[in-house]
Formats: structure tokens, C-alpha cells, sequence
């Protein structure tokens, strides 16, 4: 069995290889799996970010992690620092690999990019796939139109990351410096999206529209970032209904990860 099929059981992480008796007794392998989904839904996390969240010491988050690194389910990685970098060197965060999503229903990916590799050759080219994407987001508009317009402006952002967690992107809304973010720490269709970017640049329109101004993607997981991340400016006109044409400086950015 291959390391991504032993990864995969309805969203569940497993371990890979032979694990002692004990080990199942103990209930090692369920932390194992926790510490994993906590990394998904909250993104690239340090060891004492992950004790918190888990309840458990960070001796034993180091364990759980040597394991989840030795069967290529986590990476470690430097942390990004936005902003002013402050004196020392910054905290080494764990992030999920792509062995590692793959355990989190992504089992329609290889059909997904057939699909898409077929519209492109057959049907148009990539201006075929673009009108592609942008339809599918139409297409799912409704529940996402309705859960934003019924939120203050203030809490559109937050409302859209609940609507997207929702459908399993985990997604989370953040307060940021002259704005707001929206981070999505999944994405069903990252593999996909690595090789069709057009995915990332409908979804960013789609965002653009639903909250009725500009925005800016700045990561991507399809790029190889830890976290999808979308930028939205404080003082933006959310207050007003949603837009039903997409802004061309929205456009001009999505999906293309400056880094």
C-alpha cells in the first residue's frame, strides 16, 4: 500500500508502518492524529502553540512530531515574519506536507486534474479553464452570498470563513495591520490548483465580489505556502452589497503569490 492510500481514512491521519501493541493501548496513535488535524486547521504551528491548543506538554508534542516527520506527514519549517523581524532567530513552526493533505479528502484530485487537463485541451485552452473556475464559484455563490449579506460589515470577513469551513477549508478570519485576513488552512483542491492556478484566481474574484472590494491573495498553498491567505483592506467599502463584477486589480493579483 502506498504511503498517501495508508495516509487516507475519511479525514483521519494514520501512522505509517508497524506500531507496537502498546502503542495502540495507549491511545499514542489518536494524539498522533490530533496533533495533525490541529496543524490543518489552524495552519503552521510551533510546538508550544500545539501544546496549548492539545492540552498536552510540549515533550510530548516533540515525540508525536518526530513521528509525524519520519513518515513525511509534517515539515519543519522557519516561521514567516511579516512585518518588522525582531532580534533572535524565528520559531521553527510545523506544517503539513503534501503527503500529509492528502489524508484529508483530497481523493478526487487525480480526477480533478484529468478533468481540467481535458477542458483545456479540447474545449478552449486556458481561457476555457478560467471560465471553468469562475463558474464553479458561481455555481456554489448562493449559501456564501446569503452568509455574508447577512452579517454586519464588520463581520463579513468572519462570516465567509465560516461559510468556507463549512464546505472544509478550515478557514479563519484574523485581524491584521490595516486589515483584515481570511486564511484557509485546507484546501481540497490544492493539487489541482498547483497546476491550474486559475482555480486560485477565480476563488480570489469570487472573495473580491462577496465582500464587495478589493483583494489581495498573498499565499497560497497550491504555491507551497502553509496556509491559503487573502488580504482585505480596513476601510473597504463592505458595507455595501456585494459586487456583481469582479474588480481588475483583484483580478490582476489572484492566486499569484508575490514571495
Amino acid at each position: 500500500m502506498s504511503l498517501s492510500e495508508e495516509l487516507r481514512n475519511n479525514g483521519v491521519v494514520k501512522n505509517v508502518g508497524e506500531a507496537p501493541h502498546e502503542e495502540l493501548a495507549t491511545g499514542e496513535r489518536s494524539t498522533r492524529n490530533r496533533v495533525a488535524r490541529s496543524i490543518l486547521d489552524h495552519g503552521p504551528s510551533t510546538v508550544a502553540d500545539l501544546a496549548g491548543r492539545l492540552g498536552l506538554t510540549q515533550a510530548a508534542v516533540r515525540r508525536h512530531l518526530d513521528s509525524l516527520v519520519s513518515d513525511n506527514v509534517v515539515e519543519a519549517r522557519e516561521q514567516r515574519v511579516y512585518g518588522a523581524r525582531t532580534r533572535g532567530r524565528p520559531a521553527k513552526v510545523f506544517a503539513l506536507t503534501d503527503c500529509g493533505r492528502d489524508a484529508f479528502d483530497q481523493s478526487y484530485d487525480t480526477l480533478a486534474v484529468d478533468a481540467l487537463r481535458w477542458i483545456e485541451e479540447n474545449a478552449g485552452g486556458e481561457a476555457a479553464v478560467a471560465a471553468f473556475a469562475r463558474d464553479r464559484f458561481e455555481a456554489q455563490a448562493e449559501a456564501y452570498r446569503a452568509a455574508v449579506e447577512a452579517a454586519a460589515p464588520e463581520e463579513r470577513t468572519e462570516a465567509l470563513a465560516k461559510a468556507l469551513s463549512a464546505d472544509g477549508y478550515a478557514a479563519t478570519a484574523r485581524t491584521a495591520p490595516v486589515g483584515e485576513q481570511l486564511c484557509q488552512h485546507h484546501c481540497p483542491v490544492a493539487h489541482a490548483a498547483e497546476k491550474y492556478p486559475q482555480l486560485c484566481e477565480a476563488e480570489t474574484e469570487f472573495f473580491s465580489k462577496l465582500l464587495g472590494t478589493h483583494v489581495q491573495r498573498l499565499a497560497t498553498i497550491a504555491h507551497g505556502d502553509g496556509v491559503c491567505t487573502t488580504f482585505i483592506p480596513r476601510g473597504s467599502p463592505q458595507s455595501s452589497a456585494p459586487q456583481t463584477t469582479t474588480s481588475p486589480a483583484s483580478a490582476s493579483t489572484a492566486g499569484r503569490n508575490p514571495a
